[in-house]
Order: structure tokens, then sequence, then C-alpha cells
């Protein structure tokens, strides 16, 4: 009996609209079954309409008599290829040893010191005689615990002792400052940036197909802006202030830096308090080592009355401060995927930095001269060392240094360290014209010029002393720019003796010594007048103040002569 038209073009509708969502298991047994209700000739309508080869249903009519179990699979097990590890049982070892050489007999494996890539691996084990692909081993690999992984910074670097119990004694004073509402901040200072259009790392969202553009090779020339930003973070009042500096990161940088933060924040957010705690790291220009520091931090602590305790962190943590991961880590994320056209663009992104959790930061631009080179005197290192008040646990991390009282008479050592004025009256003496060779008014017109140039020499002298790695001023201390030129001036003419000199300024001779001769050069650049004027030397000098004041008085008789 002949199958209906009607049923066939029934199931052939059918057929178009089930099969394509079948797998091939599914389909062999539902075409079975199909074929079994039509009864004879079945097998013959359905392999035409489906398209398939009657074994196939034939197959499924097998599978479907013998009561097939639902597998939830294509295929039964053991079907398909098999693994390469079965194929080739000596691929999995060459592998392990390949991934993982051993130290006694291979110590020179071939990629030992090179990247081991899947590429890498594959064609290292096809020249085994183990042909394999590079997803094959990517499979292996996973199969025998393996993942793509990055190094990991997880290692400390040497174990300071007590280097916990000193997070916990910070731990502790700071609690202790935050329950009696007294400021503490953590302060340290981020990396360098240059300022101009170079590319920075992050992304940020912009149109499709516009991203923000700069130039392909970056190069940081000696002529290039840096910006130096200092941190401030304000640990009870979840706020930052940023102090830019354009010139060096020095102590006296990072009093200046703390200084600032207090004259525009901490005095108005802590109008009432008498003592300041500073959290800091071990090095860099804020060193727990650091006289500099110290003194900076004296004369800090004496102009605004505050106690300013100090607690450094470990060598190697310094990671663990606040300012790092509370301020910096939003800086950055602030900072990301734009370039830093000018100084103007870098206060605006980093006084816009916020977070959920109410972090507000400010940001000003430091564009004082900070140089190097700043050596002390026995005196001075002496009398900072009377200021600082060190803890009984680990004195050289925590220390505080109390502002002096203003009606106490300094000690010896403090005026010793502080160096003693120089008189006006002496200053006067020694710039007579009879002395510079030139009246007082031109002495300081020279004083203002050379000001610029002594500017460009201490840079020039800094870069050539970074090179030869020599330092600078063995101890003679800070001398003023005026009396460096005076002293400079009379050393040249010889008029007077620099012992002599020294005695009226109250300074050593050899301290004029060696800042006349390192001012001397200035002398260069104001011309041929000056020139003239210090070719006219005296042979021999007063050595005393009868004789010094002999050389004024004749010279001002010539001048009262000459002008009658």
């Amino acid at each position: 009996m002949a199958i209906p038209e009607e049923t066939l073009e029934v199931l052939d509708v059918k057929f178009a609209a089930v099969l394509p969502h079948l797998d091939e298991r599914q389909r062999r047994l539902y075409l079975a079954s199909e074929a079994e209700a039509l009864g004879h000739g079945g097998i013959t309508a359905v392999s035409r309409l489906a398209e398939v080869s009657e074994s196939t249903i034939v197959r499924g009519q097998d599978e479907l008599a013998a009561g097939a179990e639902v597998l939830g699979r294509v295929r039964r097990r053991g079907g398909g290829r098999k693994p390469a590890t079965d194929r080739d049982p000596g691929l999995r070892p060459a592998l392990e040893a390949l991934i993982e050489p051993r130290e006694v007999g291979d110590p020179v494996s071939p990629l030992r010191w090179t990247t081991a890539s899947l590429r890498d691996l594959a064609r290292e084990l096809r020249e085994a005689s183990h042909p394999v692909s590079a997803p094959v081993v990517a499979d292996l690999l996973r199969a025998m615990g393996f993942s793509l992984q990055g190094m990991a910074k997880t290692r400390a670097g040497s174990h300071v002792p007590d280097r916990d119990a000193q997070f916990r004694h910070i731990n502790g004073v700071v609690g202790r400052f935050l329950a009696d509402g007294l400021p503490v901040v953590s302060v340290d200072a981020k990396k360098k940036e240059p300022i101009g259009d170079f590319a920075r790392p992050g992304r940020s969202y912009r149109p499709k197909g516009d991203p923000i553009t700069a130039p392909d090779h970056d190069f940081v020339d000696p002529d290039t802006p840096i910006a130096i930003p200092y941190g401030v973070y304000d640990l009870g009042r979840d706020s930052g202030w940023v102090n830019v500096g354009t010139d060096r990161n020095t102590a006296a940088f990072a009093v200046e830096s703390l200084r600032r933060w207090w004259q525009h924040r901490g005095r108005l957010d802590y109008p009432e308090a008498n003592r300041l705690l500073v959290t800091a790291d071990s090095g860099g220009a804020n060193s727990a080592s650091s006289h500099l520091f110290k003194m900076g931090l004296a004369a800090f602590a004496d102009e605004c009355g505050l106690s300013i305790t100090v607690m450094h962190f470990p060598p190697g943590t310094s990671k663990w401060n606040k300012v790092e991961h509370r301020l910096f880590s939003r800086i950055t994320h602030s900072l990301r995927g734009r370039p830093l056209t000018s100084f103007e663009v870098l206060l605006q992104t980093i006084s816009a930095t916020r977070t959920s959790t109410g972090l507000t930061v400010s940001a000003t631009l430091d564009e004082n001269d900070y140089p190097t080179g700043r050596v002390l005197t026995r005196a001075e290192r002496k009398g900072i060392e009377q200021r600082v008040e060190r803890d009984a646990f680990h004195g050289e991390w925590n220390y505080t240094i109390v502002p002096r009282d203003p009606d106490q008479e300094p000690s010896q050592d403090a005026q010793e360290a502080s160096g003693p004025p120089i008189p006006p009256e002496a200053t006067f003496l020694l710039t007579h014209p009879a002395l510079t060779g030139m009246p007082r008014e031109e002495f300081d017109q020279l004083v203002l010029r050379l000001e610029p140039c002594r500017q460009l020499l201490t840079e020039a002298e800094r870069q050539r002393e970074d090179r030869d790695g020599r330092g600078r001023n063995p101890g003679f201390g800070i001398l003023d720019h005026r009396h460096r030129v005076l002293a400079a001036v009379l050393r040249s003419r010889n008029t007077v003796t620099l012992t002599l000199a020294g005695q009226l300024l109250g300074l050593h001779r050899n301290v004029l010594s060696y800042h006349a001769g390192r001012t001397k050069p200035l002398l260069a650049f104001a011309g041929p007048d000056l020139a003239a004027v210090l070719v006219d030397r005296r042979t021999h000098p007063p050595r005393s103040l009868e004789a010094l004041q002999h050389v004024i008085d004749e010279y001002d008789s010539k001048i009262k002569t000459g002008s009658s």
C-alpha cells in the first residue's frame, strides 16, 4: 500500500522545521520512529524526504528496538579521536621535561632561559618526534595543573628586626592622636611627572574612533619641565594636599610642603591643636637619617608652635604608608590616559580627584628653588640632635621635636648651628668704595645683576658633581649671595685681608675664602668695567681695623680734594 501524498507533504514540512535543531543521534532516532510509524515503504520515503541514507534509519530502528538509553551526548563513550597522550604515551613526560627542567643532569635546557610559549613548546616536541599542535599543548598544560601567570610581587626584602612591632607602635600612637582630635598626616613624594605632550598609561572614555593622540616616541630631554608631587594625607579628615614642586625633591621641599598644608588647611581644620603626628617612610627627602629634614622640622615647629612627632616606617615598607594607597593611587587613577601638557592641567586634574568615601584633594604649585649639596657643619648637627627627643622604642624611627620657647635664650650650640648674624655696620664698612672700587649703589646693582648667573652656575656645578660623584661645601655653611659677591670682590682686589674681613663679619677666614673662590667665576659675567676695577689690586692690604680706617679716610680726603 502506497503512502498518501498528503502524509508525505506533512512529513516534509515537519522535517524542515525540526531536523535543523537536532543533533546527529537525535535526528537518527527521530527519523527511525517516523519510518516505523509509516509501515511498509517508510524507510525509503523518510530517506528521500530527509535526504539521509537508509542505513542510518535502519541503525536508528535497531537502537530503538534495543531500548536505547538517554546518553546526554551525541556519541557513545569511546567514540571520536583518541587523546594525544593515548596515541603518544611519551608526549606528557616529554612536555614535563621541557616545562620543568631538572637541575641535575640538564643544566642548560633549551627553554630554561627563554619564553616557554605554546608554539615554542610544540616546536620542541615536534623536533623530539612528538607531533603535536600548540592548542593540544595548552590542553595538556591545563590538565597538568599549569596556567598562564604573571610575576607576583609578594616577597618582602630584607626583614628588619622589630618591623611588625613598629607597625603596631605606629598604629597605637595614631589611634591615640585621632581619639584626642589631633592632626595625623601621612607624607611622601610621588613619582616625578614630565610636563609636555607625552603618552600616559591608562584608558579614558572617548568618542569611538577618536582617541587622545601622542607622539610615538617620548624623549625627555634636560629642558623638559618636571613636576614633583609631594602629598600630605590627613587621616582624620580623609583629605589630601599636594604640593607640586618644579625643582628638586629635597628635605627643604618636604618641610615646605608640610608647612603649606598647615598654613592653608591644617590650622583651619585643627585650630586648637598643639601637637602634630607625621608618618613617613625611611628614605628619600624625608629620610629617617636626614639631619636636614629634622632641621627643617625644627624651624617649622618654632613657626607654628606645634610639637611635631615623626614616626618612620621601617626600610622596605613604604607601601604601607597611608598616603600611598589612600591618596597617590587615586591621583594616578585621575591622571590616566591623558597627557600633562602644563602645570595647570596637572594641578586641575589632581584637585578634581574624588572618591565615594569622601576624599577631597587640593593642589598648589611650588616654584621655589631647592638646591642640593647642602652639608651641615658639626655644630649644626649637634644643635639639631639637641632639639630631637628620641622615643625609647627605636629612637632612630620615632622622635619628637618641640618648639623652642621664644623667651628662652638659645644655647651656645644652637647659636653656632644657626650661625651668628652678620653686623650691618660691618657690611656697610666693607662695601666702602675704597675697598670695592665702586659706589655702594653700583655694588648693589652688581649683586642683582649676578643673581641669574649664580643660579646657572649652581646648576652647572650640580650636574658636573652628579657625573663625577663628588660632593661640595665641605662644612663651611651657607653664606648669602650679597656677602659671597663682597668676599669675591675684596679677595680679587686684595684691599683687605680675609682674616680682618672675617673678624668684622663674625665669620672664619676659611669660610670667606671658600665662598669667595666659588663666587669668583661669576665676576666674569659683570663685563669689562668690573674687570678694570678688579685689576687695581693693593700690594699690602690693611691687616688691622686702624689700618683699614686709615685707607678709607685717605680715600675720602682724595675724593673731597678732587671735588673741590
